[in-house]
């Protein structure tokens, strides 16, 4: 489940972009935050080069901006590209107009692969009329260098990690609240110094300065790697987000370096040139709808014969037709209540491994159901005289014993969610097979398609569904092997008893 649908209309951001919109999107996607768009400009381009820049009239992009915030307004604004000092104007004026309190202004001038992004007559502008207004600036080496030549300042290289610091308090000064200064231009040495040849470049530094003055050092390992295409956006997408869902500033800063360096690390080598990072390395994608689990589940290639075995057994089919012999009958009825005593046991201990009150009450409900389930067994056994000392002076057949203690071994050794699925099969499988059973044994029938038990597998639905959706492939995967082998141990209890 995203953030979003946690709390609509809190977590929603905005950016402007060119095509770096894409990225943004995967970025603000992988971090369960919803994306609303405004395009600045249009590019040509691929890992290796831009082609071709073709520019959005401001006033159409200024329609986008008020149609979002006309709808759902958003939490943070992140820009990239802009392309022009009009755009610049007209995104000031807007800025002021919705009083924009959270901007992350990712000041693009030049691509990657070394195209020229913005004019040079429109850097002013952004220094002037974007900076004061920004709430994080993120800017690399050269746009740091090209905002404070604009400003008339003099600038040498980056050869200490204290230039960094000393480029982000002049950049402050300009009227951001944050400053980070992105330092991936200039790697360096373990001890600080900038390398100057490949082999040295040992650590990347990011250096973070807020309202206190105090430099905030962030390093990561440096990543020889060509893709890197789309870095910079991807970070200061990561920071938007994380502003988004309330981190403080420097966390939300420091986890979106670390999400991009997983990206760099984990790229997929697309494109001839500069590659693209792998914005979705942290999130998967669920083979499931949500909500629609177990039916997945039931249908899997290798579920369904399985399940298909299961709810068309010889026993049951027996049943169905009435032909099932009645010592067969008589001794599952026994087997099956000293079943439901360690079923009934399982289910208490599932209330017992769940975090929240909604599933300890949906598992005491079904604990319920198995009691007064055990109770018409107990009824219809006497129908048949046998009495409840007999019951419960009964061996449990091998049969049983392993299944039960398989149930049980679940519990003890998987999570919550685990222990549930082991016992799905007895808890679906009873609801499909009453649908198929014959009249001659009503009475018993009739617990299995009443209110109450079709209430209580609703009950053990909507448990599994909700809380499927929070794990894994790799889990979804075990949980399947679960099932499938509690089916084939409900299976091995049909056959403990003759249908013919």
């Amino acid at each position: 489940m995203s953030i979003l649908d946690q709390k609509m209309g809190s977590f929603e951001l905005i950016s402007l972009r060119n095509s770096g919109l894409e990225a943004d999107q995967k970025v603000i996607a992988a971090h369960g935050c919803y994306a609303m768009t405004a395009t600045t400009a249009l590019t040509a381009q691929n890992t290796m080069g831009v082609d071709d820049i073709h520019q959005v009239p401001p006033e159409f992009t200024r329609k986008q901006i008020d149609a979002v915030f006309r709808d759902i307004p958003p939490s943070v604004i992140k820009t990239g590209m802009l392309g022009s000092a009009a755009t610049i104007k007209m995104l000031a004026d807007a800025l002021i107009y919705y009083k924009v309190e959270k901007l992350v202004l990712d000041p693009v001038m030049v691509a990657t692969t070394g195209a020229q992004l913005l004019p040079a007559e429109a850097v002013s502008e952004l220094r002037a009329l974007l900076l004061p207004l920004t709430f994080v600036l993120t800017p690399n080496i050269p746009e740091a260098k090209l905002l404070l030549t604009n400003n008339g300042e003099v600038l040498g290289d980056v050869q200490r990690i204290e230039d960094l610091e000393d480029l982000a308090k002049q950049l402050r000064a300009l009227g951001p609240r944050w400053v980070l200064v992105k330092g991936g231009h200039a790697p360096f040495k373990k001890d600080g110094t900038v390398a100057t040849s490949p082999e040295q470049r040992e650590v990347v530094v990011d250096v973070l300065l807020g309202p206190d003055g105090v430099p905030t050092r962030i390093e990561s390992p440096y990543v020889d790697s060509r893709n890197t295409h789309g870095t910079g956006c991807s970070l200061a997408a990561a920071i938007a987000a994380n502003l988004s869902k309330g981190l403080e500033t420097v966390d939300a800063v420091r986890a979106a370096c670390r999400y991009v360096e997983a990206g760099i690390r984990t790229a997929p080598g697309y494109g001839k040139g500069h590659g693209p990072l792998n914005h979705f390395h942290s999130t998967y994608m669920l083979p499931f709808s949500p909500g629609r689990f177990v039916e997945w589940l039931l249908s899997r290639p290798d579920v369904a014969p399985v399940w298909h075995r299961f709810v068309n057994h010889p026993f049951v089919l027996a049943l169905g037709n009435g032909e099932l012999p009645l010592d067969s009958f008589k001794g599952y009825l026994v087997q099956d209540y000293l079943y439901l005593v360690h079923f009934a046991r399982a289910n208490a201990l599932a209330s017992y491994k769940a975090k929240n009150i909604r599933d300890i009450a949906a598992g005491a409900k079904i604990v319920q159901h198995i009691h007064t389930e055990m109770k018409l067994h107990v009824d219809y056994c006497k129908s048949f005289g046998i009495e409840m000392e007999e019951i419960e002076a009964t061996e449990e057949h091998q049969a049983c014993t392993a299944y039960t203690r398989y149930v049980l071994d679940i519990g003890q050794s998987e999570d919550w969610l685990g222990l549930q699925i082991s016992l799905a099969p007895c808890l679906l499988g009873y609801g499909a097979i009453a649908k198929q059973l014959h009249a001659d044994y009503w009475p018993w029938i009739l617990n299995y398609v009443a209110d109450d038990y079709v209430q209580a597998v609703q009950t053990g639905c909507e448990l599994i569904e909700r809380n499927a959706v929070l794990h894994s492939p790799s889990k979804i995967e075990e949980l399947v092997k679960v099932f499938i082998h509690a089916t084939k141990m409900e299976i091995g209890f049909w056959e403990m008893f003759p249908s013919a």
